[in-house]
């Protein structure tokens, strides 16, 4: 009796290893991706930006603004939906190619991103030779997609931002005499700084006082505000971020210093400056391709959800986050290939010939029938407008 069963314990171990080793030969099917909420096969894009740290308010802004294109796109139901991940640089380039590498292990296809220029420049780099394209929302330095057929911009490059404050400021007769202040340390400062100078000349602005500061010295701008002061600015131009503008205007204000301020994208974040008293920046006037104002339906139903979702009103890196989903998803629809199924090289090829396309554009929060250059620069008309109220105001 016990030899009975111990063959039968024998024969019955012998057909469970059969079994298990036949369904090792078999593959489980491989399922398409899915973004979460949806059944429509999903493209991998990942998101890079300063979630935290001194330009957190750039990269908060422009990722929500991308989640919120995300959430439309996957309610609408179509057969494409996006699986979105959103990696943190704390604007530091190291970190932001960390954050591109976890991004590669996740399986991105396509990268929105990064927020800011040194951070954007360092990853593009290694996405330029591993063949991942980027969709930048306002790293606007030349050098970010200089020689990289793979990284493209949304927003203005600073060359571009700095003839057309020249220009703008000289059409609308702002001003008799223009003191500019930058930062020397700082590629997207330096970039607005060099072309505004060269564009002030063509148009006929007196440029009376240039001064600079660094990173390490961004706390005290009473030399530059006197330099500008003493030689009768009346109007300062400010091609900085806003962290260290903030300041300047606090200390004109110490000095009662009355002058006109202009800037470009970079001071965009002013009004969300925890403490900041918005009453410093009344009248402050920026070149943004985007104003919360805006009457039209899409900027409305826009700042609608934003405002539900975050109690505040979008910036124009929310709107530009926004318009990166949307131009990455109708170029992958245009192209007419299932794209859920391309490596991130293949999807690479592909927006590229898609961007570069003439007959490519997109209707955006930040500009109507926006198109690319093979270089990778955006062509949209620009806008401007002034803080009133503790309001962005188009002028």
């Amino acid at each position: 009796m016990k030899m009975k069963k111990s063959r039968i314990v024998a024969l019955i171990l012998a057909l469970m290893m059969c079994f298990a080793l036949a369904s090792c030969g078999k593959k489980a099917p491989v399922e398409e991706p899915k973004a979460e909420g949806t059944n429509a096969a999903a493209l991998k894009m990942g998101f890079i930006g300063p979630l935290t740290g001194g330009a957190a308010l750039y990269g908060q802004a422009a990722e929500r603004g991308a989640k919120i294109a995300v959430e439309e796109i996957n309610a609408a139901g179509g057969n494409l939906a996006i699986d979105f991940k959103s990696m943190d640089d704390e604007h530091d380039a190291e970190k932001a190619i960390y954050a591109y590498q976890q991004l590669q292990d996740w399986g991105a296809q396509v990268v929105v991103g990064t927020v800011t220029t040194t951070p954007c420049n360092a990853v593009a780099a290694e996405a330029f030779t591993d063949r991942m394209f980027m969709l930048t929302p306002s790293a606007s330095s030349p050098a970010v997609v200089k020689d990289r057929d793979n990284v493209y911009q949304l927003c203005f490059s600073d060359p571009n931002q700095g003839t057309a404050s020249a220009q703008y400021i000289a059409e609308k007769k702002l001003a008799t005499k223009v003191a500019v202040i930058y930062n020397n340390a700082d590629a997207y400062s330096t970039g607005i700084y060099q072309t505004f100078v060269e564009s002030a000349k063509t148009n006929n602005l007196n440029v009376v006082s240039v001064t600079t500061f660094t990173d390490d010295t961004a706390n005290d701008f009473t030399v530059q505000l006197k330099d500008a002061q003493q030689k009768g600015a009346d109007l300062v131009f400010l091609p900085i971020y806003y962290t260290p503008a903030s300041l300047i205007l606090k200390q004109a204000a110490d000095m009662n210093y009355n002058v006109k301020f202009f800037g470009c994208d970079g001071l965009d974040g002013l009004l969300g400056i925890e403490g900041f008293d918005a009453k410093l920046a009344e009248g402050v006037m920026l070149l943004t391709p985007f104003a919360a104002d805006a009457t039209d339906d899409k900027t409305k139903a826009f700042v609608e959800k934003y405002e539900a979702a975050y109690n505040e009103k979008p910036s124009q890196f929310a709107a530009d986050g926004y318009d990166c989903v949307y131009a990455l998803y109708e170029a992958s629809k245009k192209s007419g290939q299932d794209v859920t199924k391309l490596s991130a090289k293949e999807m690479c090829e592909l927006m590229i010939k898609t961007f570069s396309s003439p007959d490519f554009s997109v209707n955006g929060l930040t500009g109507a029938g926006m198109t690319w250059k093979a270089t990778g620069e955006v062509s949209k008309a620009p806008k401007a407008v002034v803080i009133q109220n503790g309001a962005y105001v188009g002028m």
